[in-house]
């Protein structure tokens, strides 16, 4: 079934999320403490909504945050470290490639709407600033949803708010867990591969790898 509705992930699918780096710099830590706080960020969220709750993506975030940061040689004190790195969500961009391959599928009569573990309002502003927020018709966060992602009721929320079948989606992501749980949801997906990364095996392959967006409108029309 050709999809109508096309989900987005927006941290790293959309969003380049590369500029935490130097907000850690800024606080004393090394750059490359980031991607582990996101890692330990998506972890204890995904722990989180296997044992049945939902936490708020900015409170479990700005804990992991002063965890990583005990016993670090801060240039300031912990709480204001967190405070800085966290409020740089506030001015991330959109990846080069993501403004094209949107106005592309827009303009293939797709419906355009995101699913994010993340806050709407990040998501607004980070459209806006693009100048794609008009082509978006819905932001949808996992705040309103009975469980993040991967878990299946959060697909099924999404479908439920757009009044379509799962099977009438399709997933984009940078993120291979995001991709396999919404293939086990039973959306098509589509995997975003800009570094040359391998996909690993023991997730469900995704239907569509793209390199970057704009190859995603050229595929489904083919």
């Amino acid at each position: 079934m050709k999809p109508s509705v096309i989900v987005f992930d927006v941290n790293e699918t959309l969003s380049d999320m590369s500029p935490l780096g130097h907000r850690f710099v800024e606080v004393g830590a090394p750059a490359h403490l980031a991607k582990l706080w996101f890692a330990t960020l998506l972890r204890d969220g995904f722990a989180l909504t296997a044992a049945g709750d939902n936490g708020s993506f900015a409170a479990i975030g700005a804990d992991a945050l002063r965890g990583l940061f005990t016993g670090a040689e801060l240039n300031r004190d912990a709480d204001s470290a967190v405070k800085h790195v966290m409020a740089g969500f506030a001015g991330l961009g959109v990846h080069p490639d993501v403004p094209d391959g949107v106005k592309a599928l827009d303009a293939a009569g797709y419906r355009l709407v995101t699913l994010t573990n993340g806050s709407t309002q990040v998501a607004e502003k980070l459209f806006a600033d693009a100048g794609i927020r008009d082509r978006f018709e819905r932001l949808l966060s996992v705040e309103d949803a009975p469980a993040w992602k991967p878990a299946k009721a959060s697909y099924d929320y999404a479908a439920s708010v757009c009044g379509v079948t799962p099977e009438q989606i399709l997933l984009v992501a940078v993120h291979p867990w995001d991709t396999h749980g919404a293939a086990r949801a039973g959306l098509a997906t589509a995997w975003i591969n800009r570094t040359g990364a391998t996909y690993p095996n023991y997730f469900q392959a995704p239907d569509y790898t793209i390199s970057a967006l704009p190859e995603l409108s050229e595929v489904l029309a083919r």
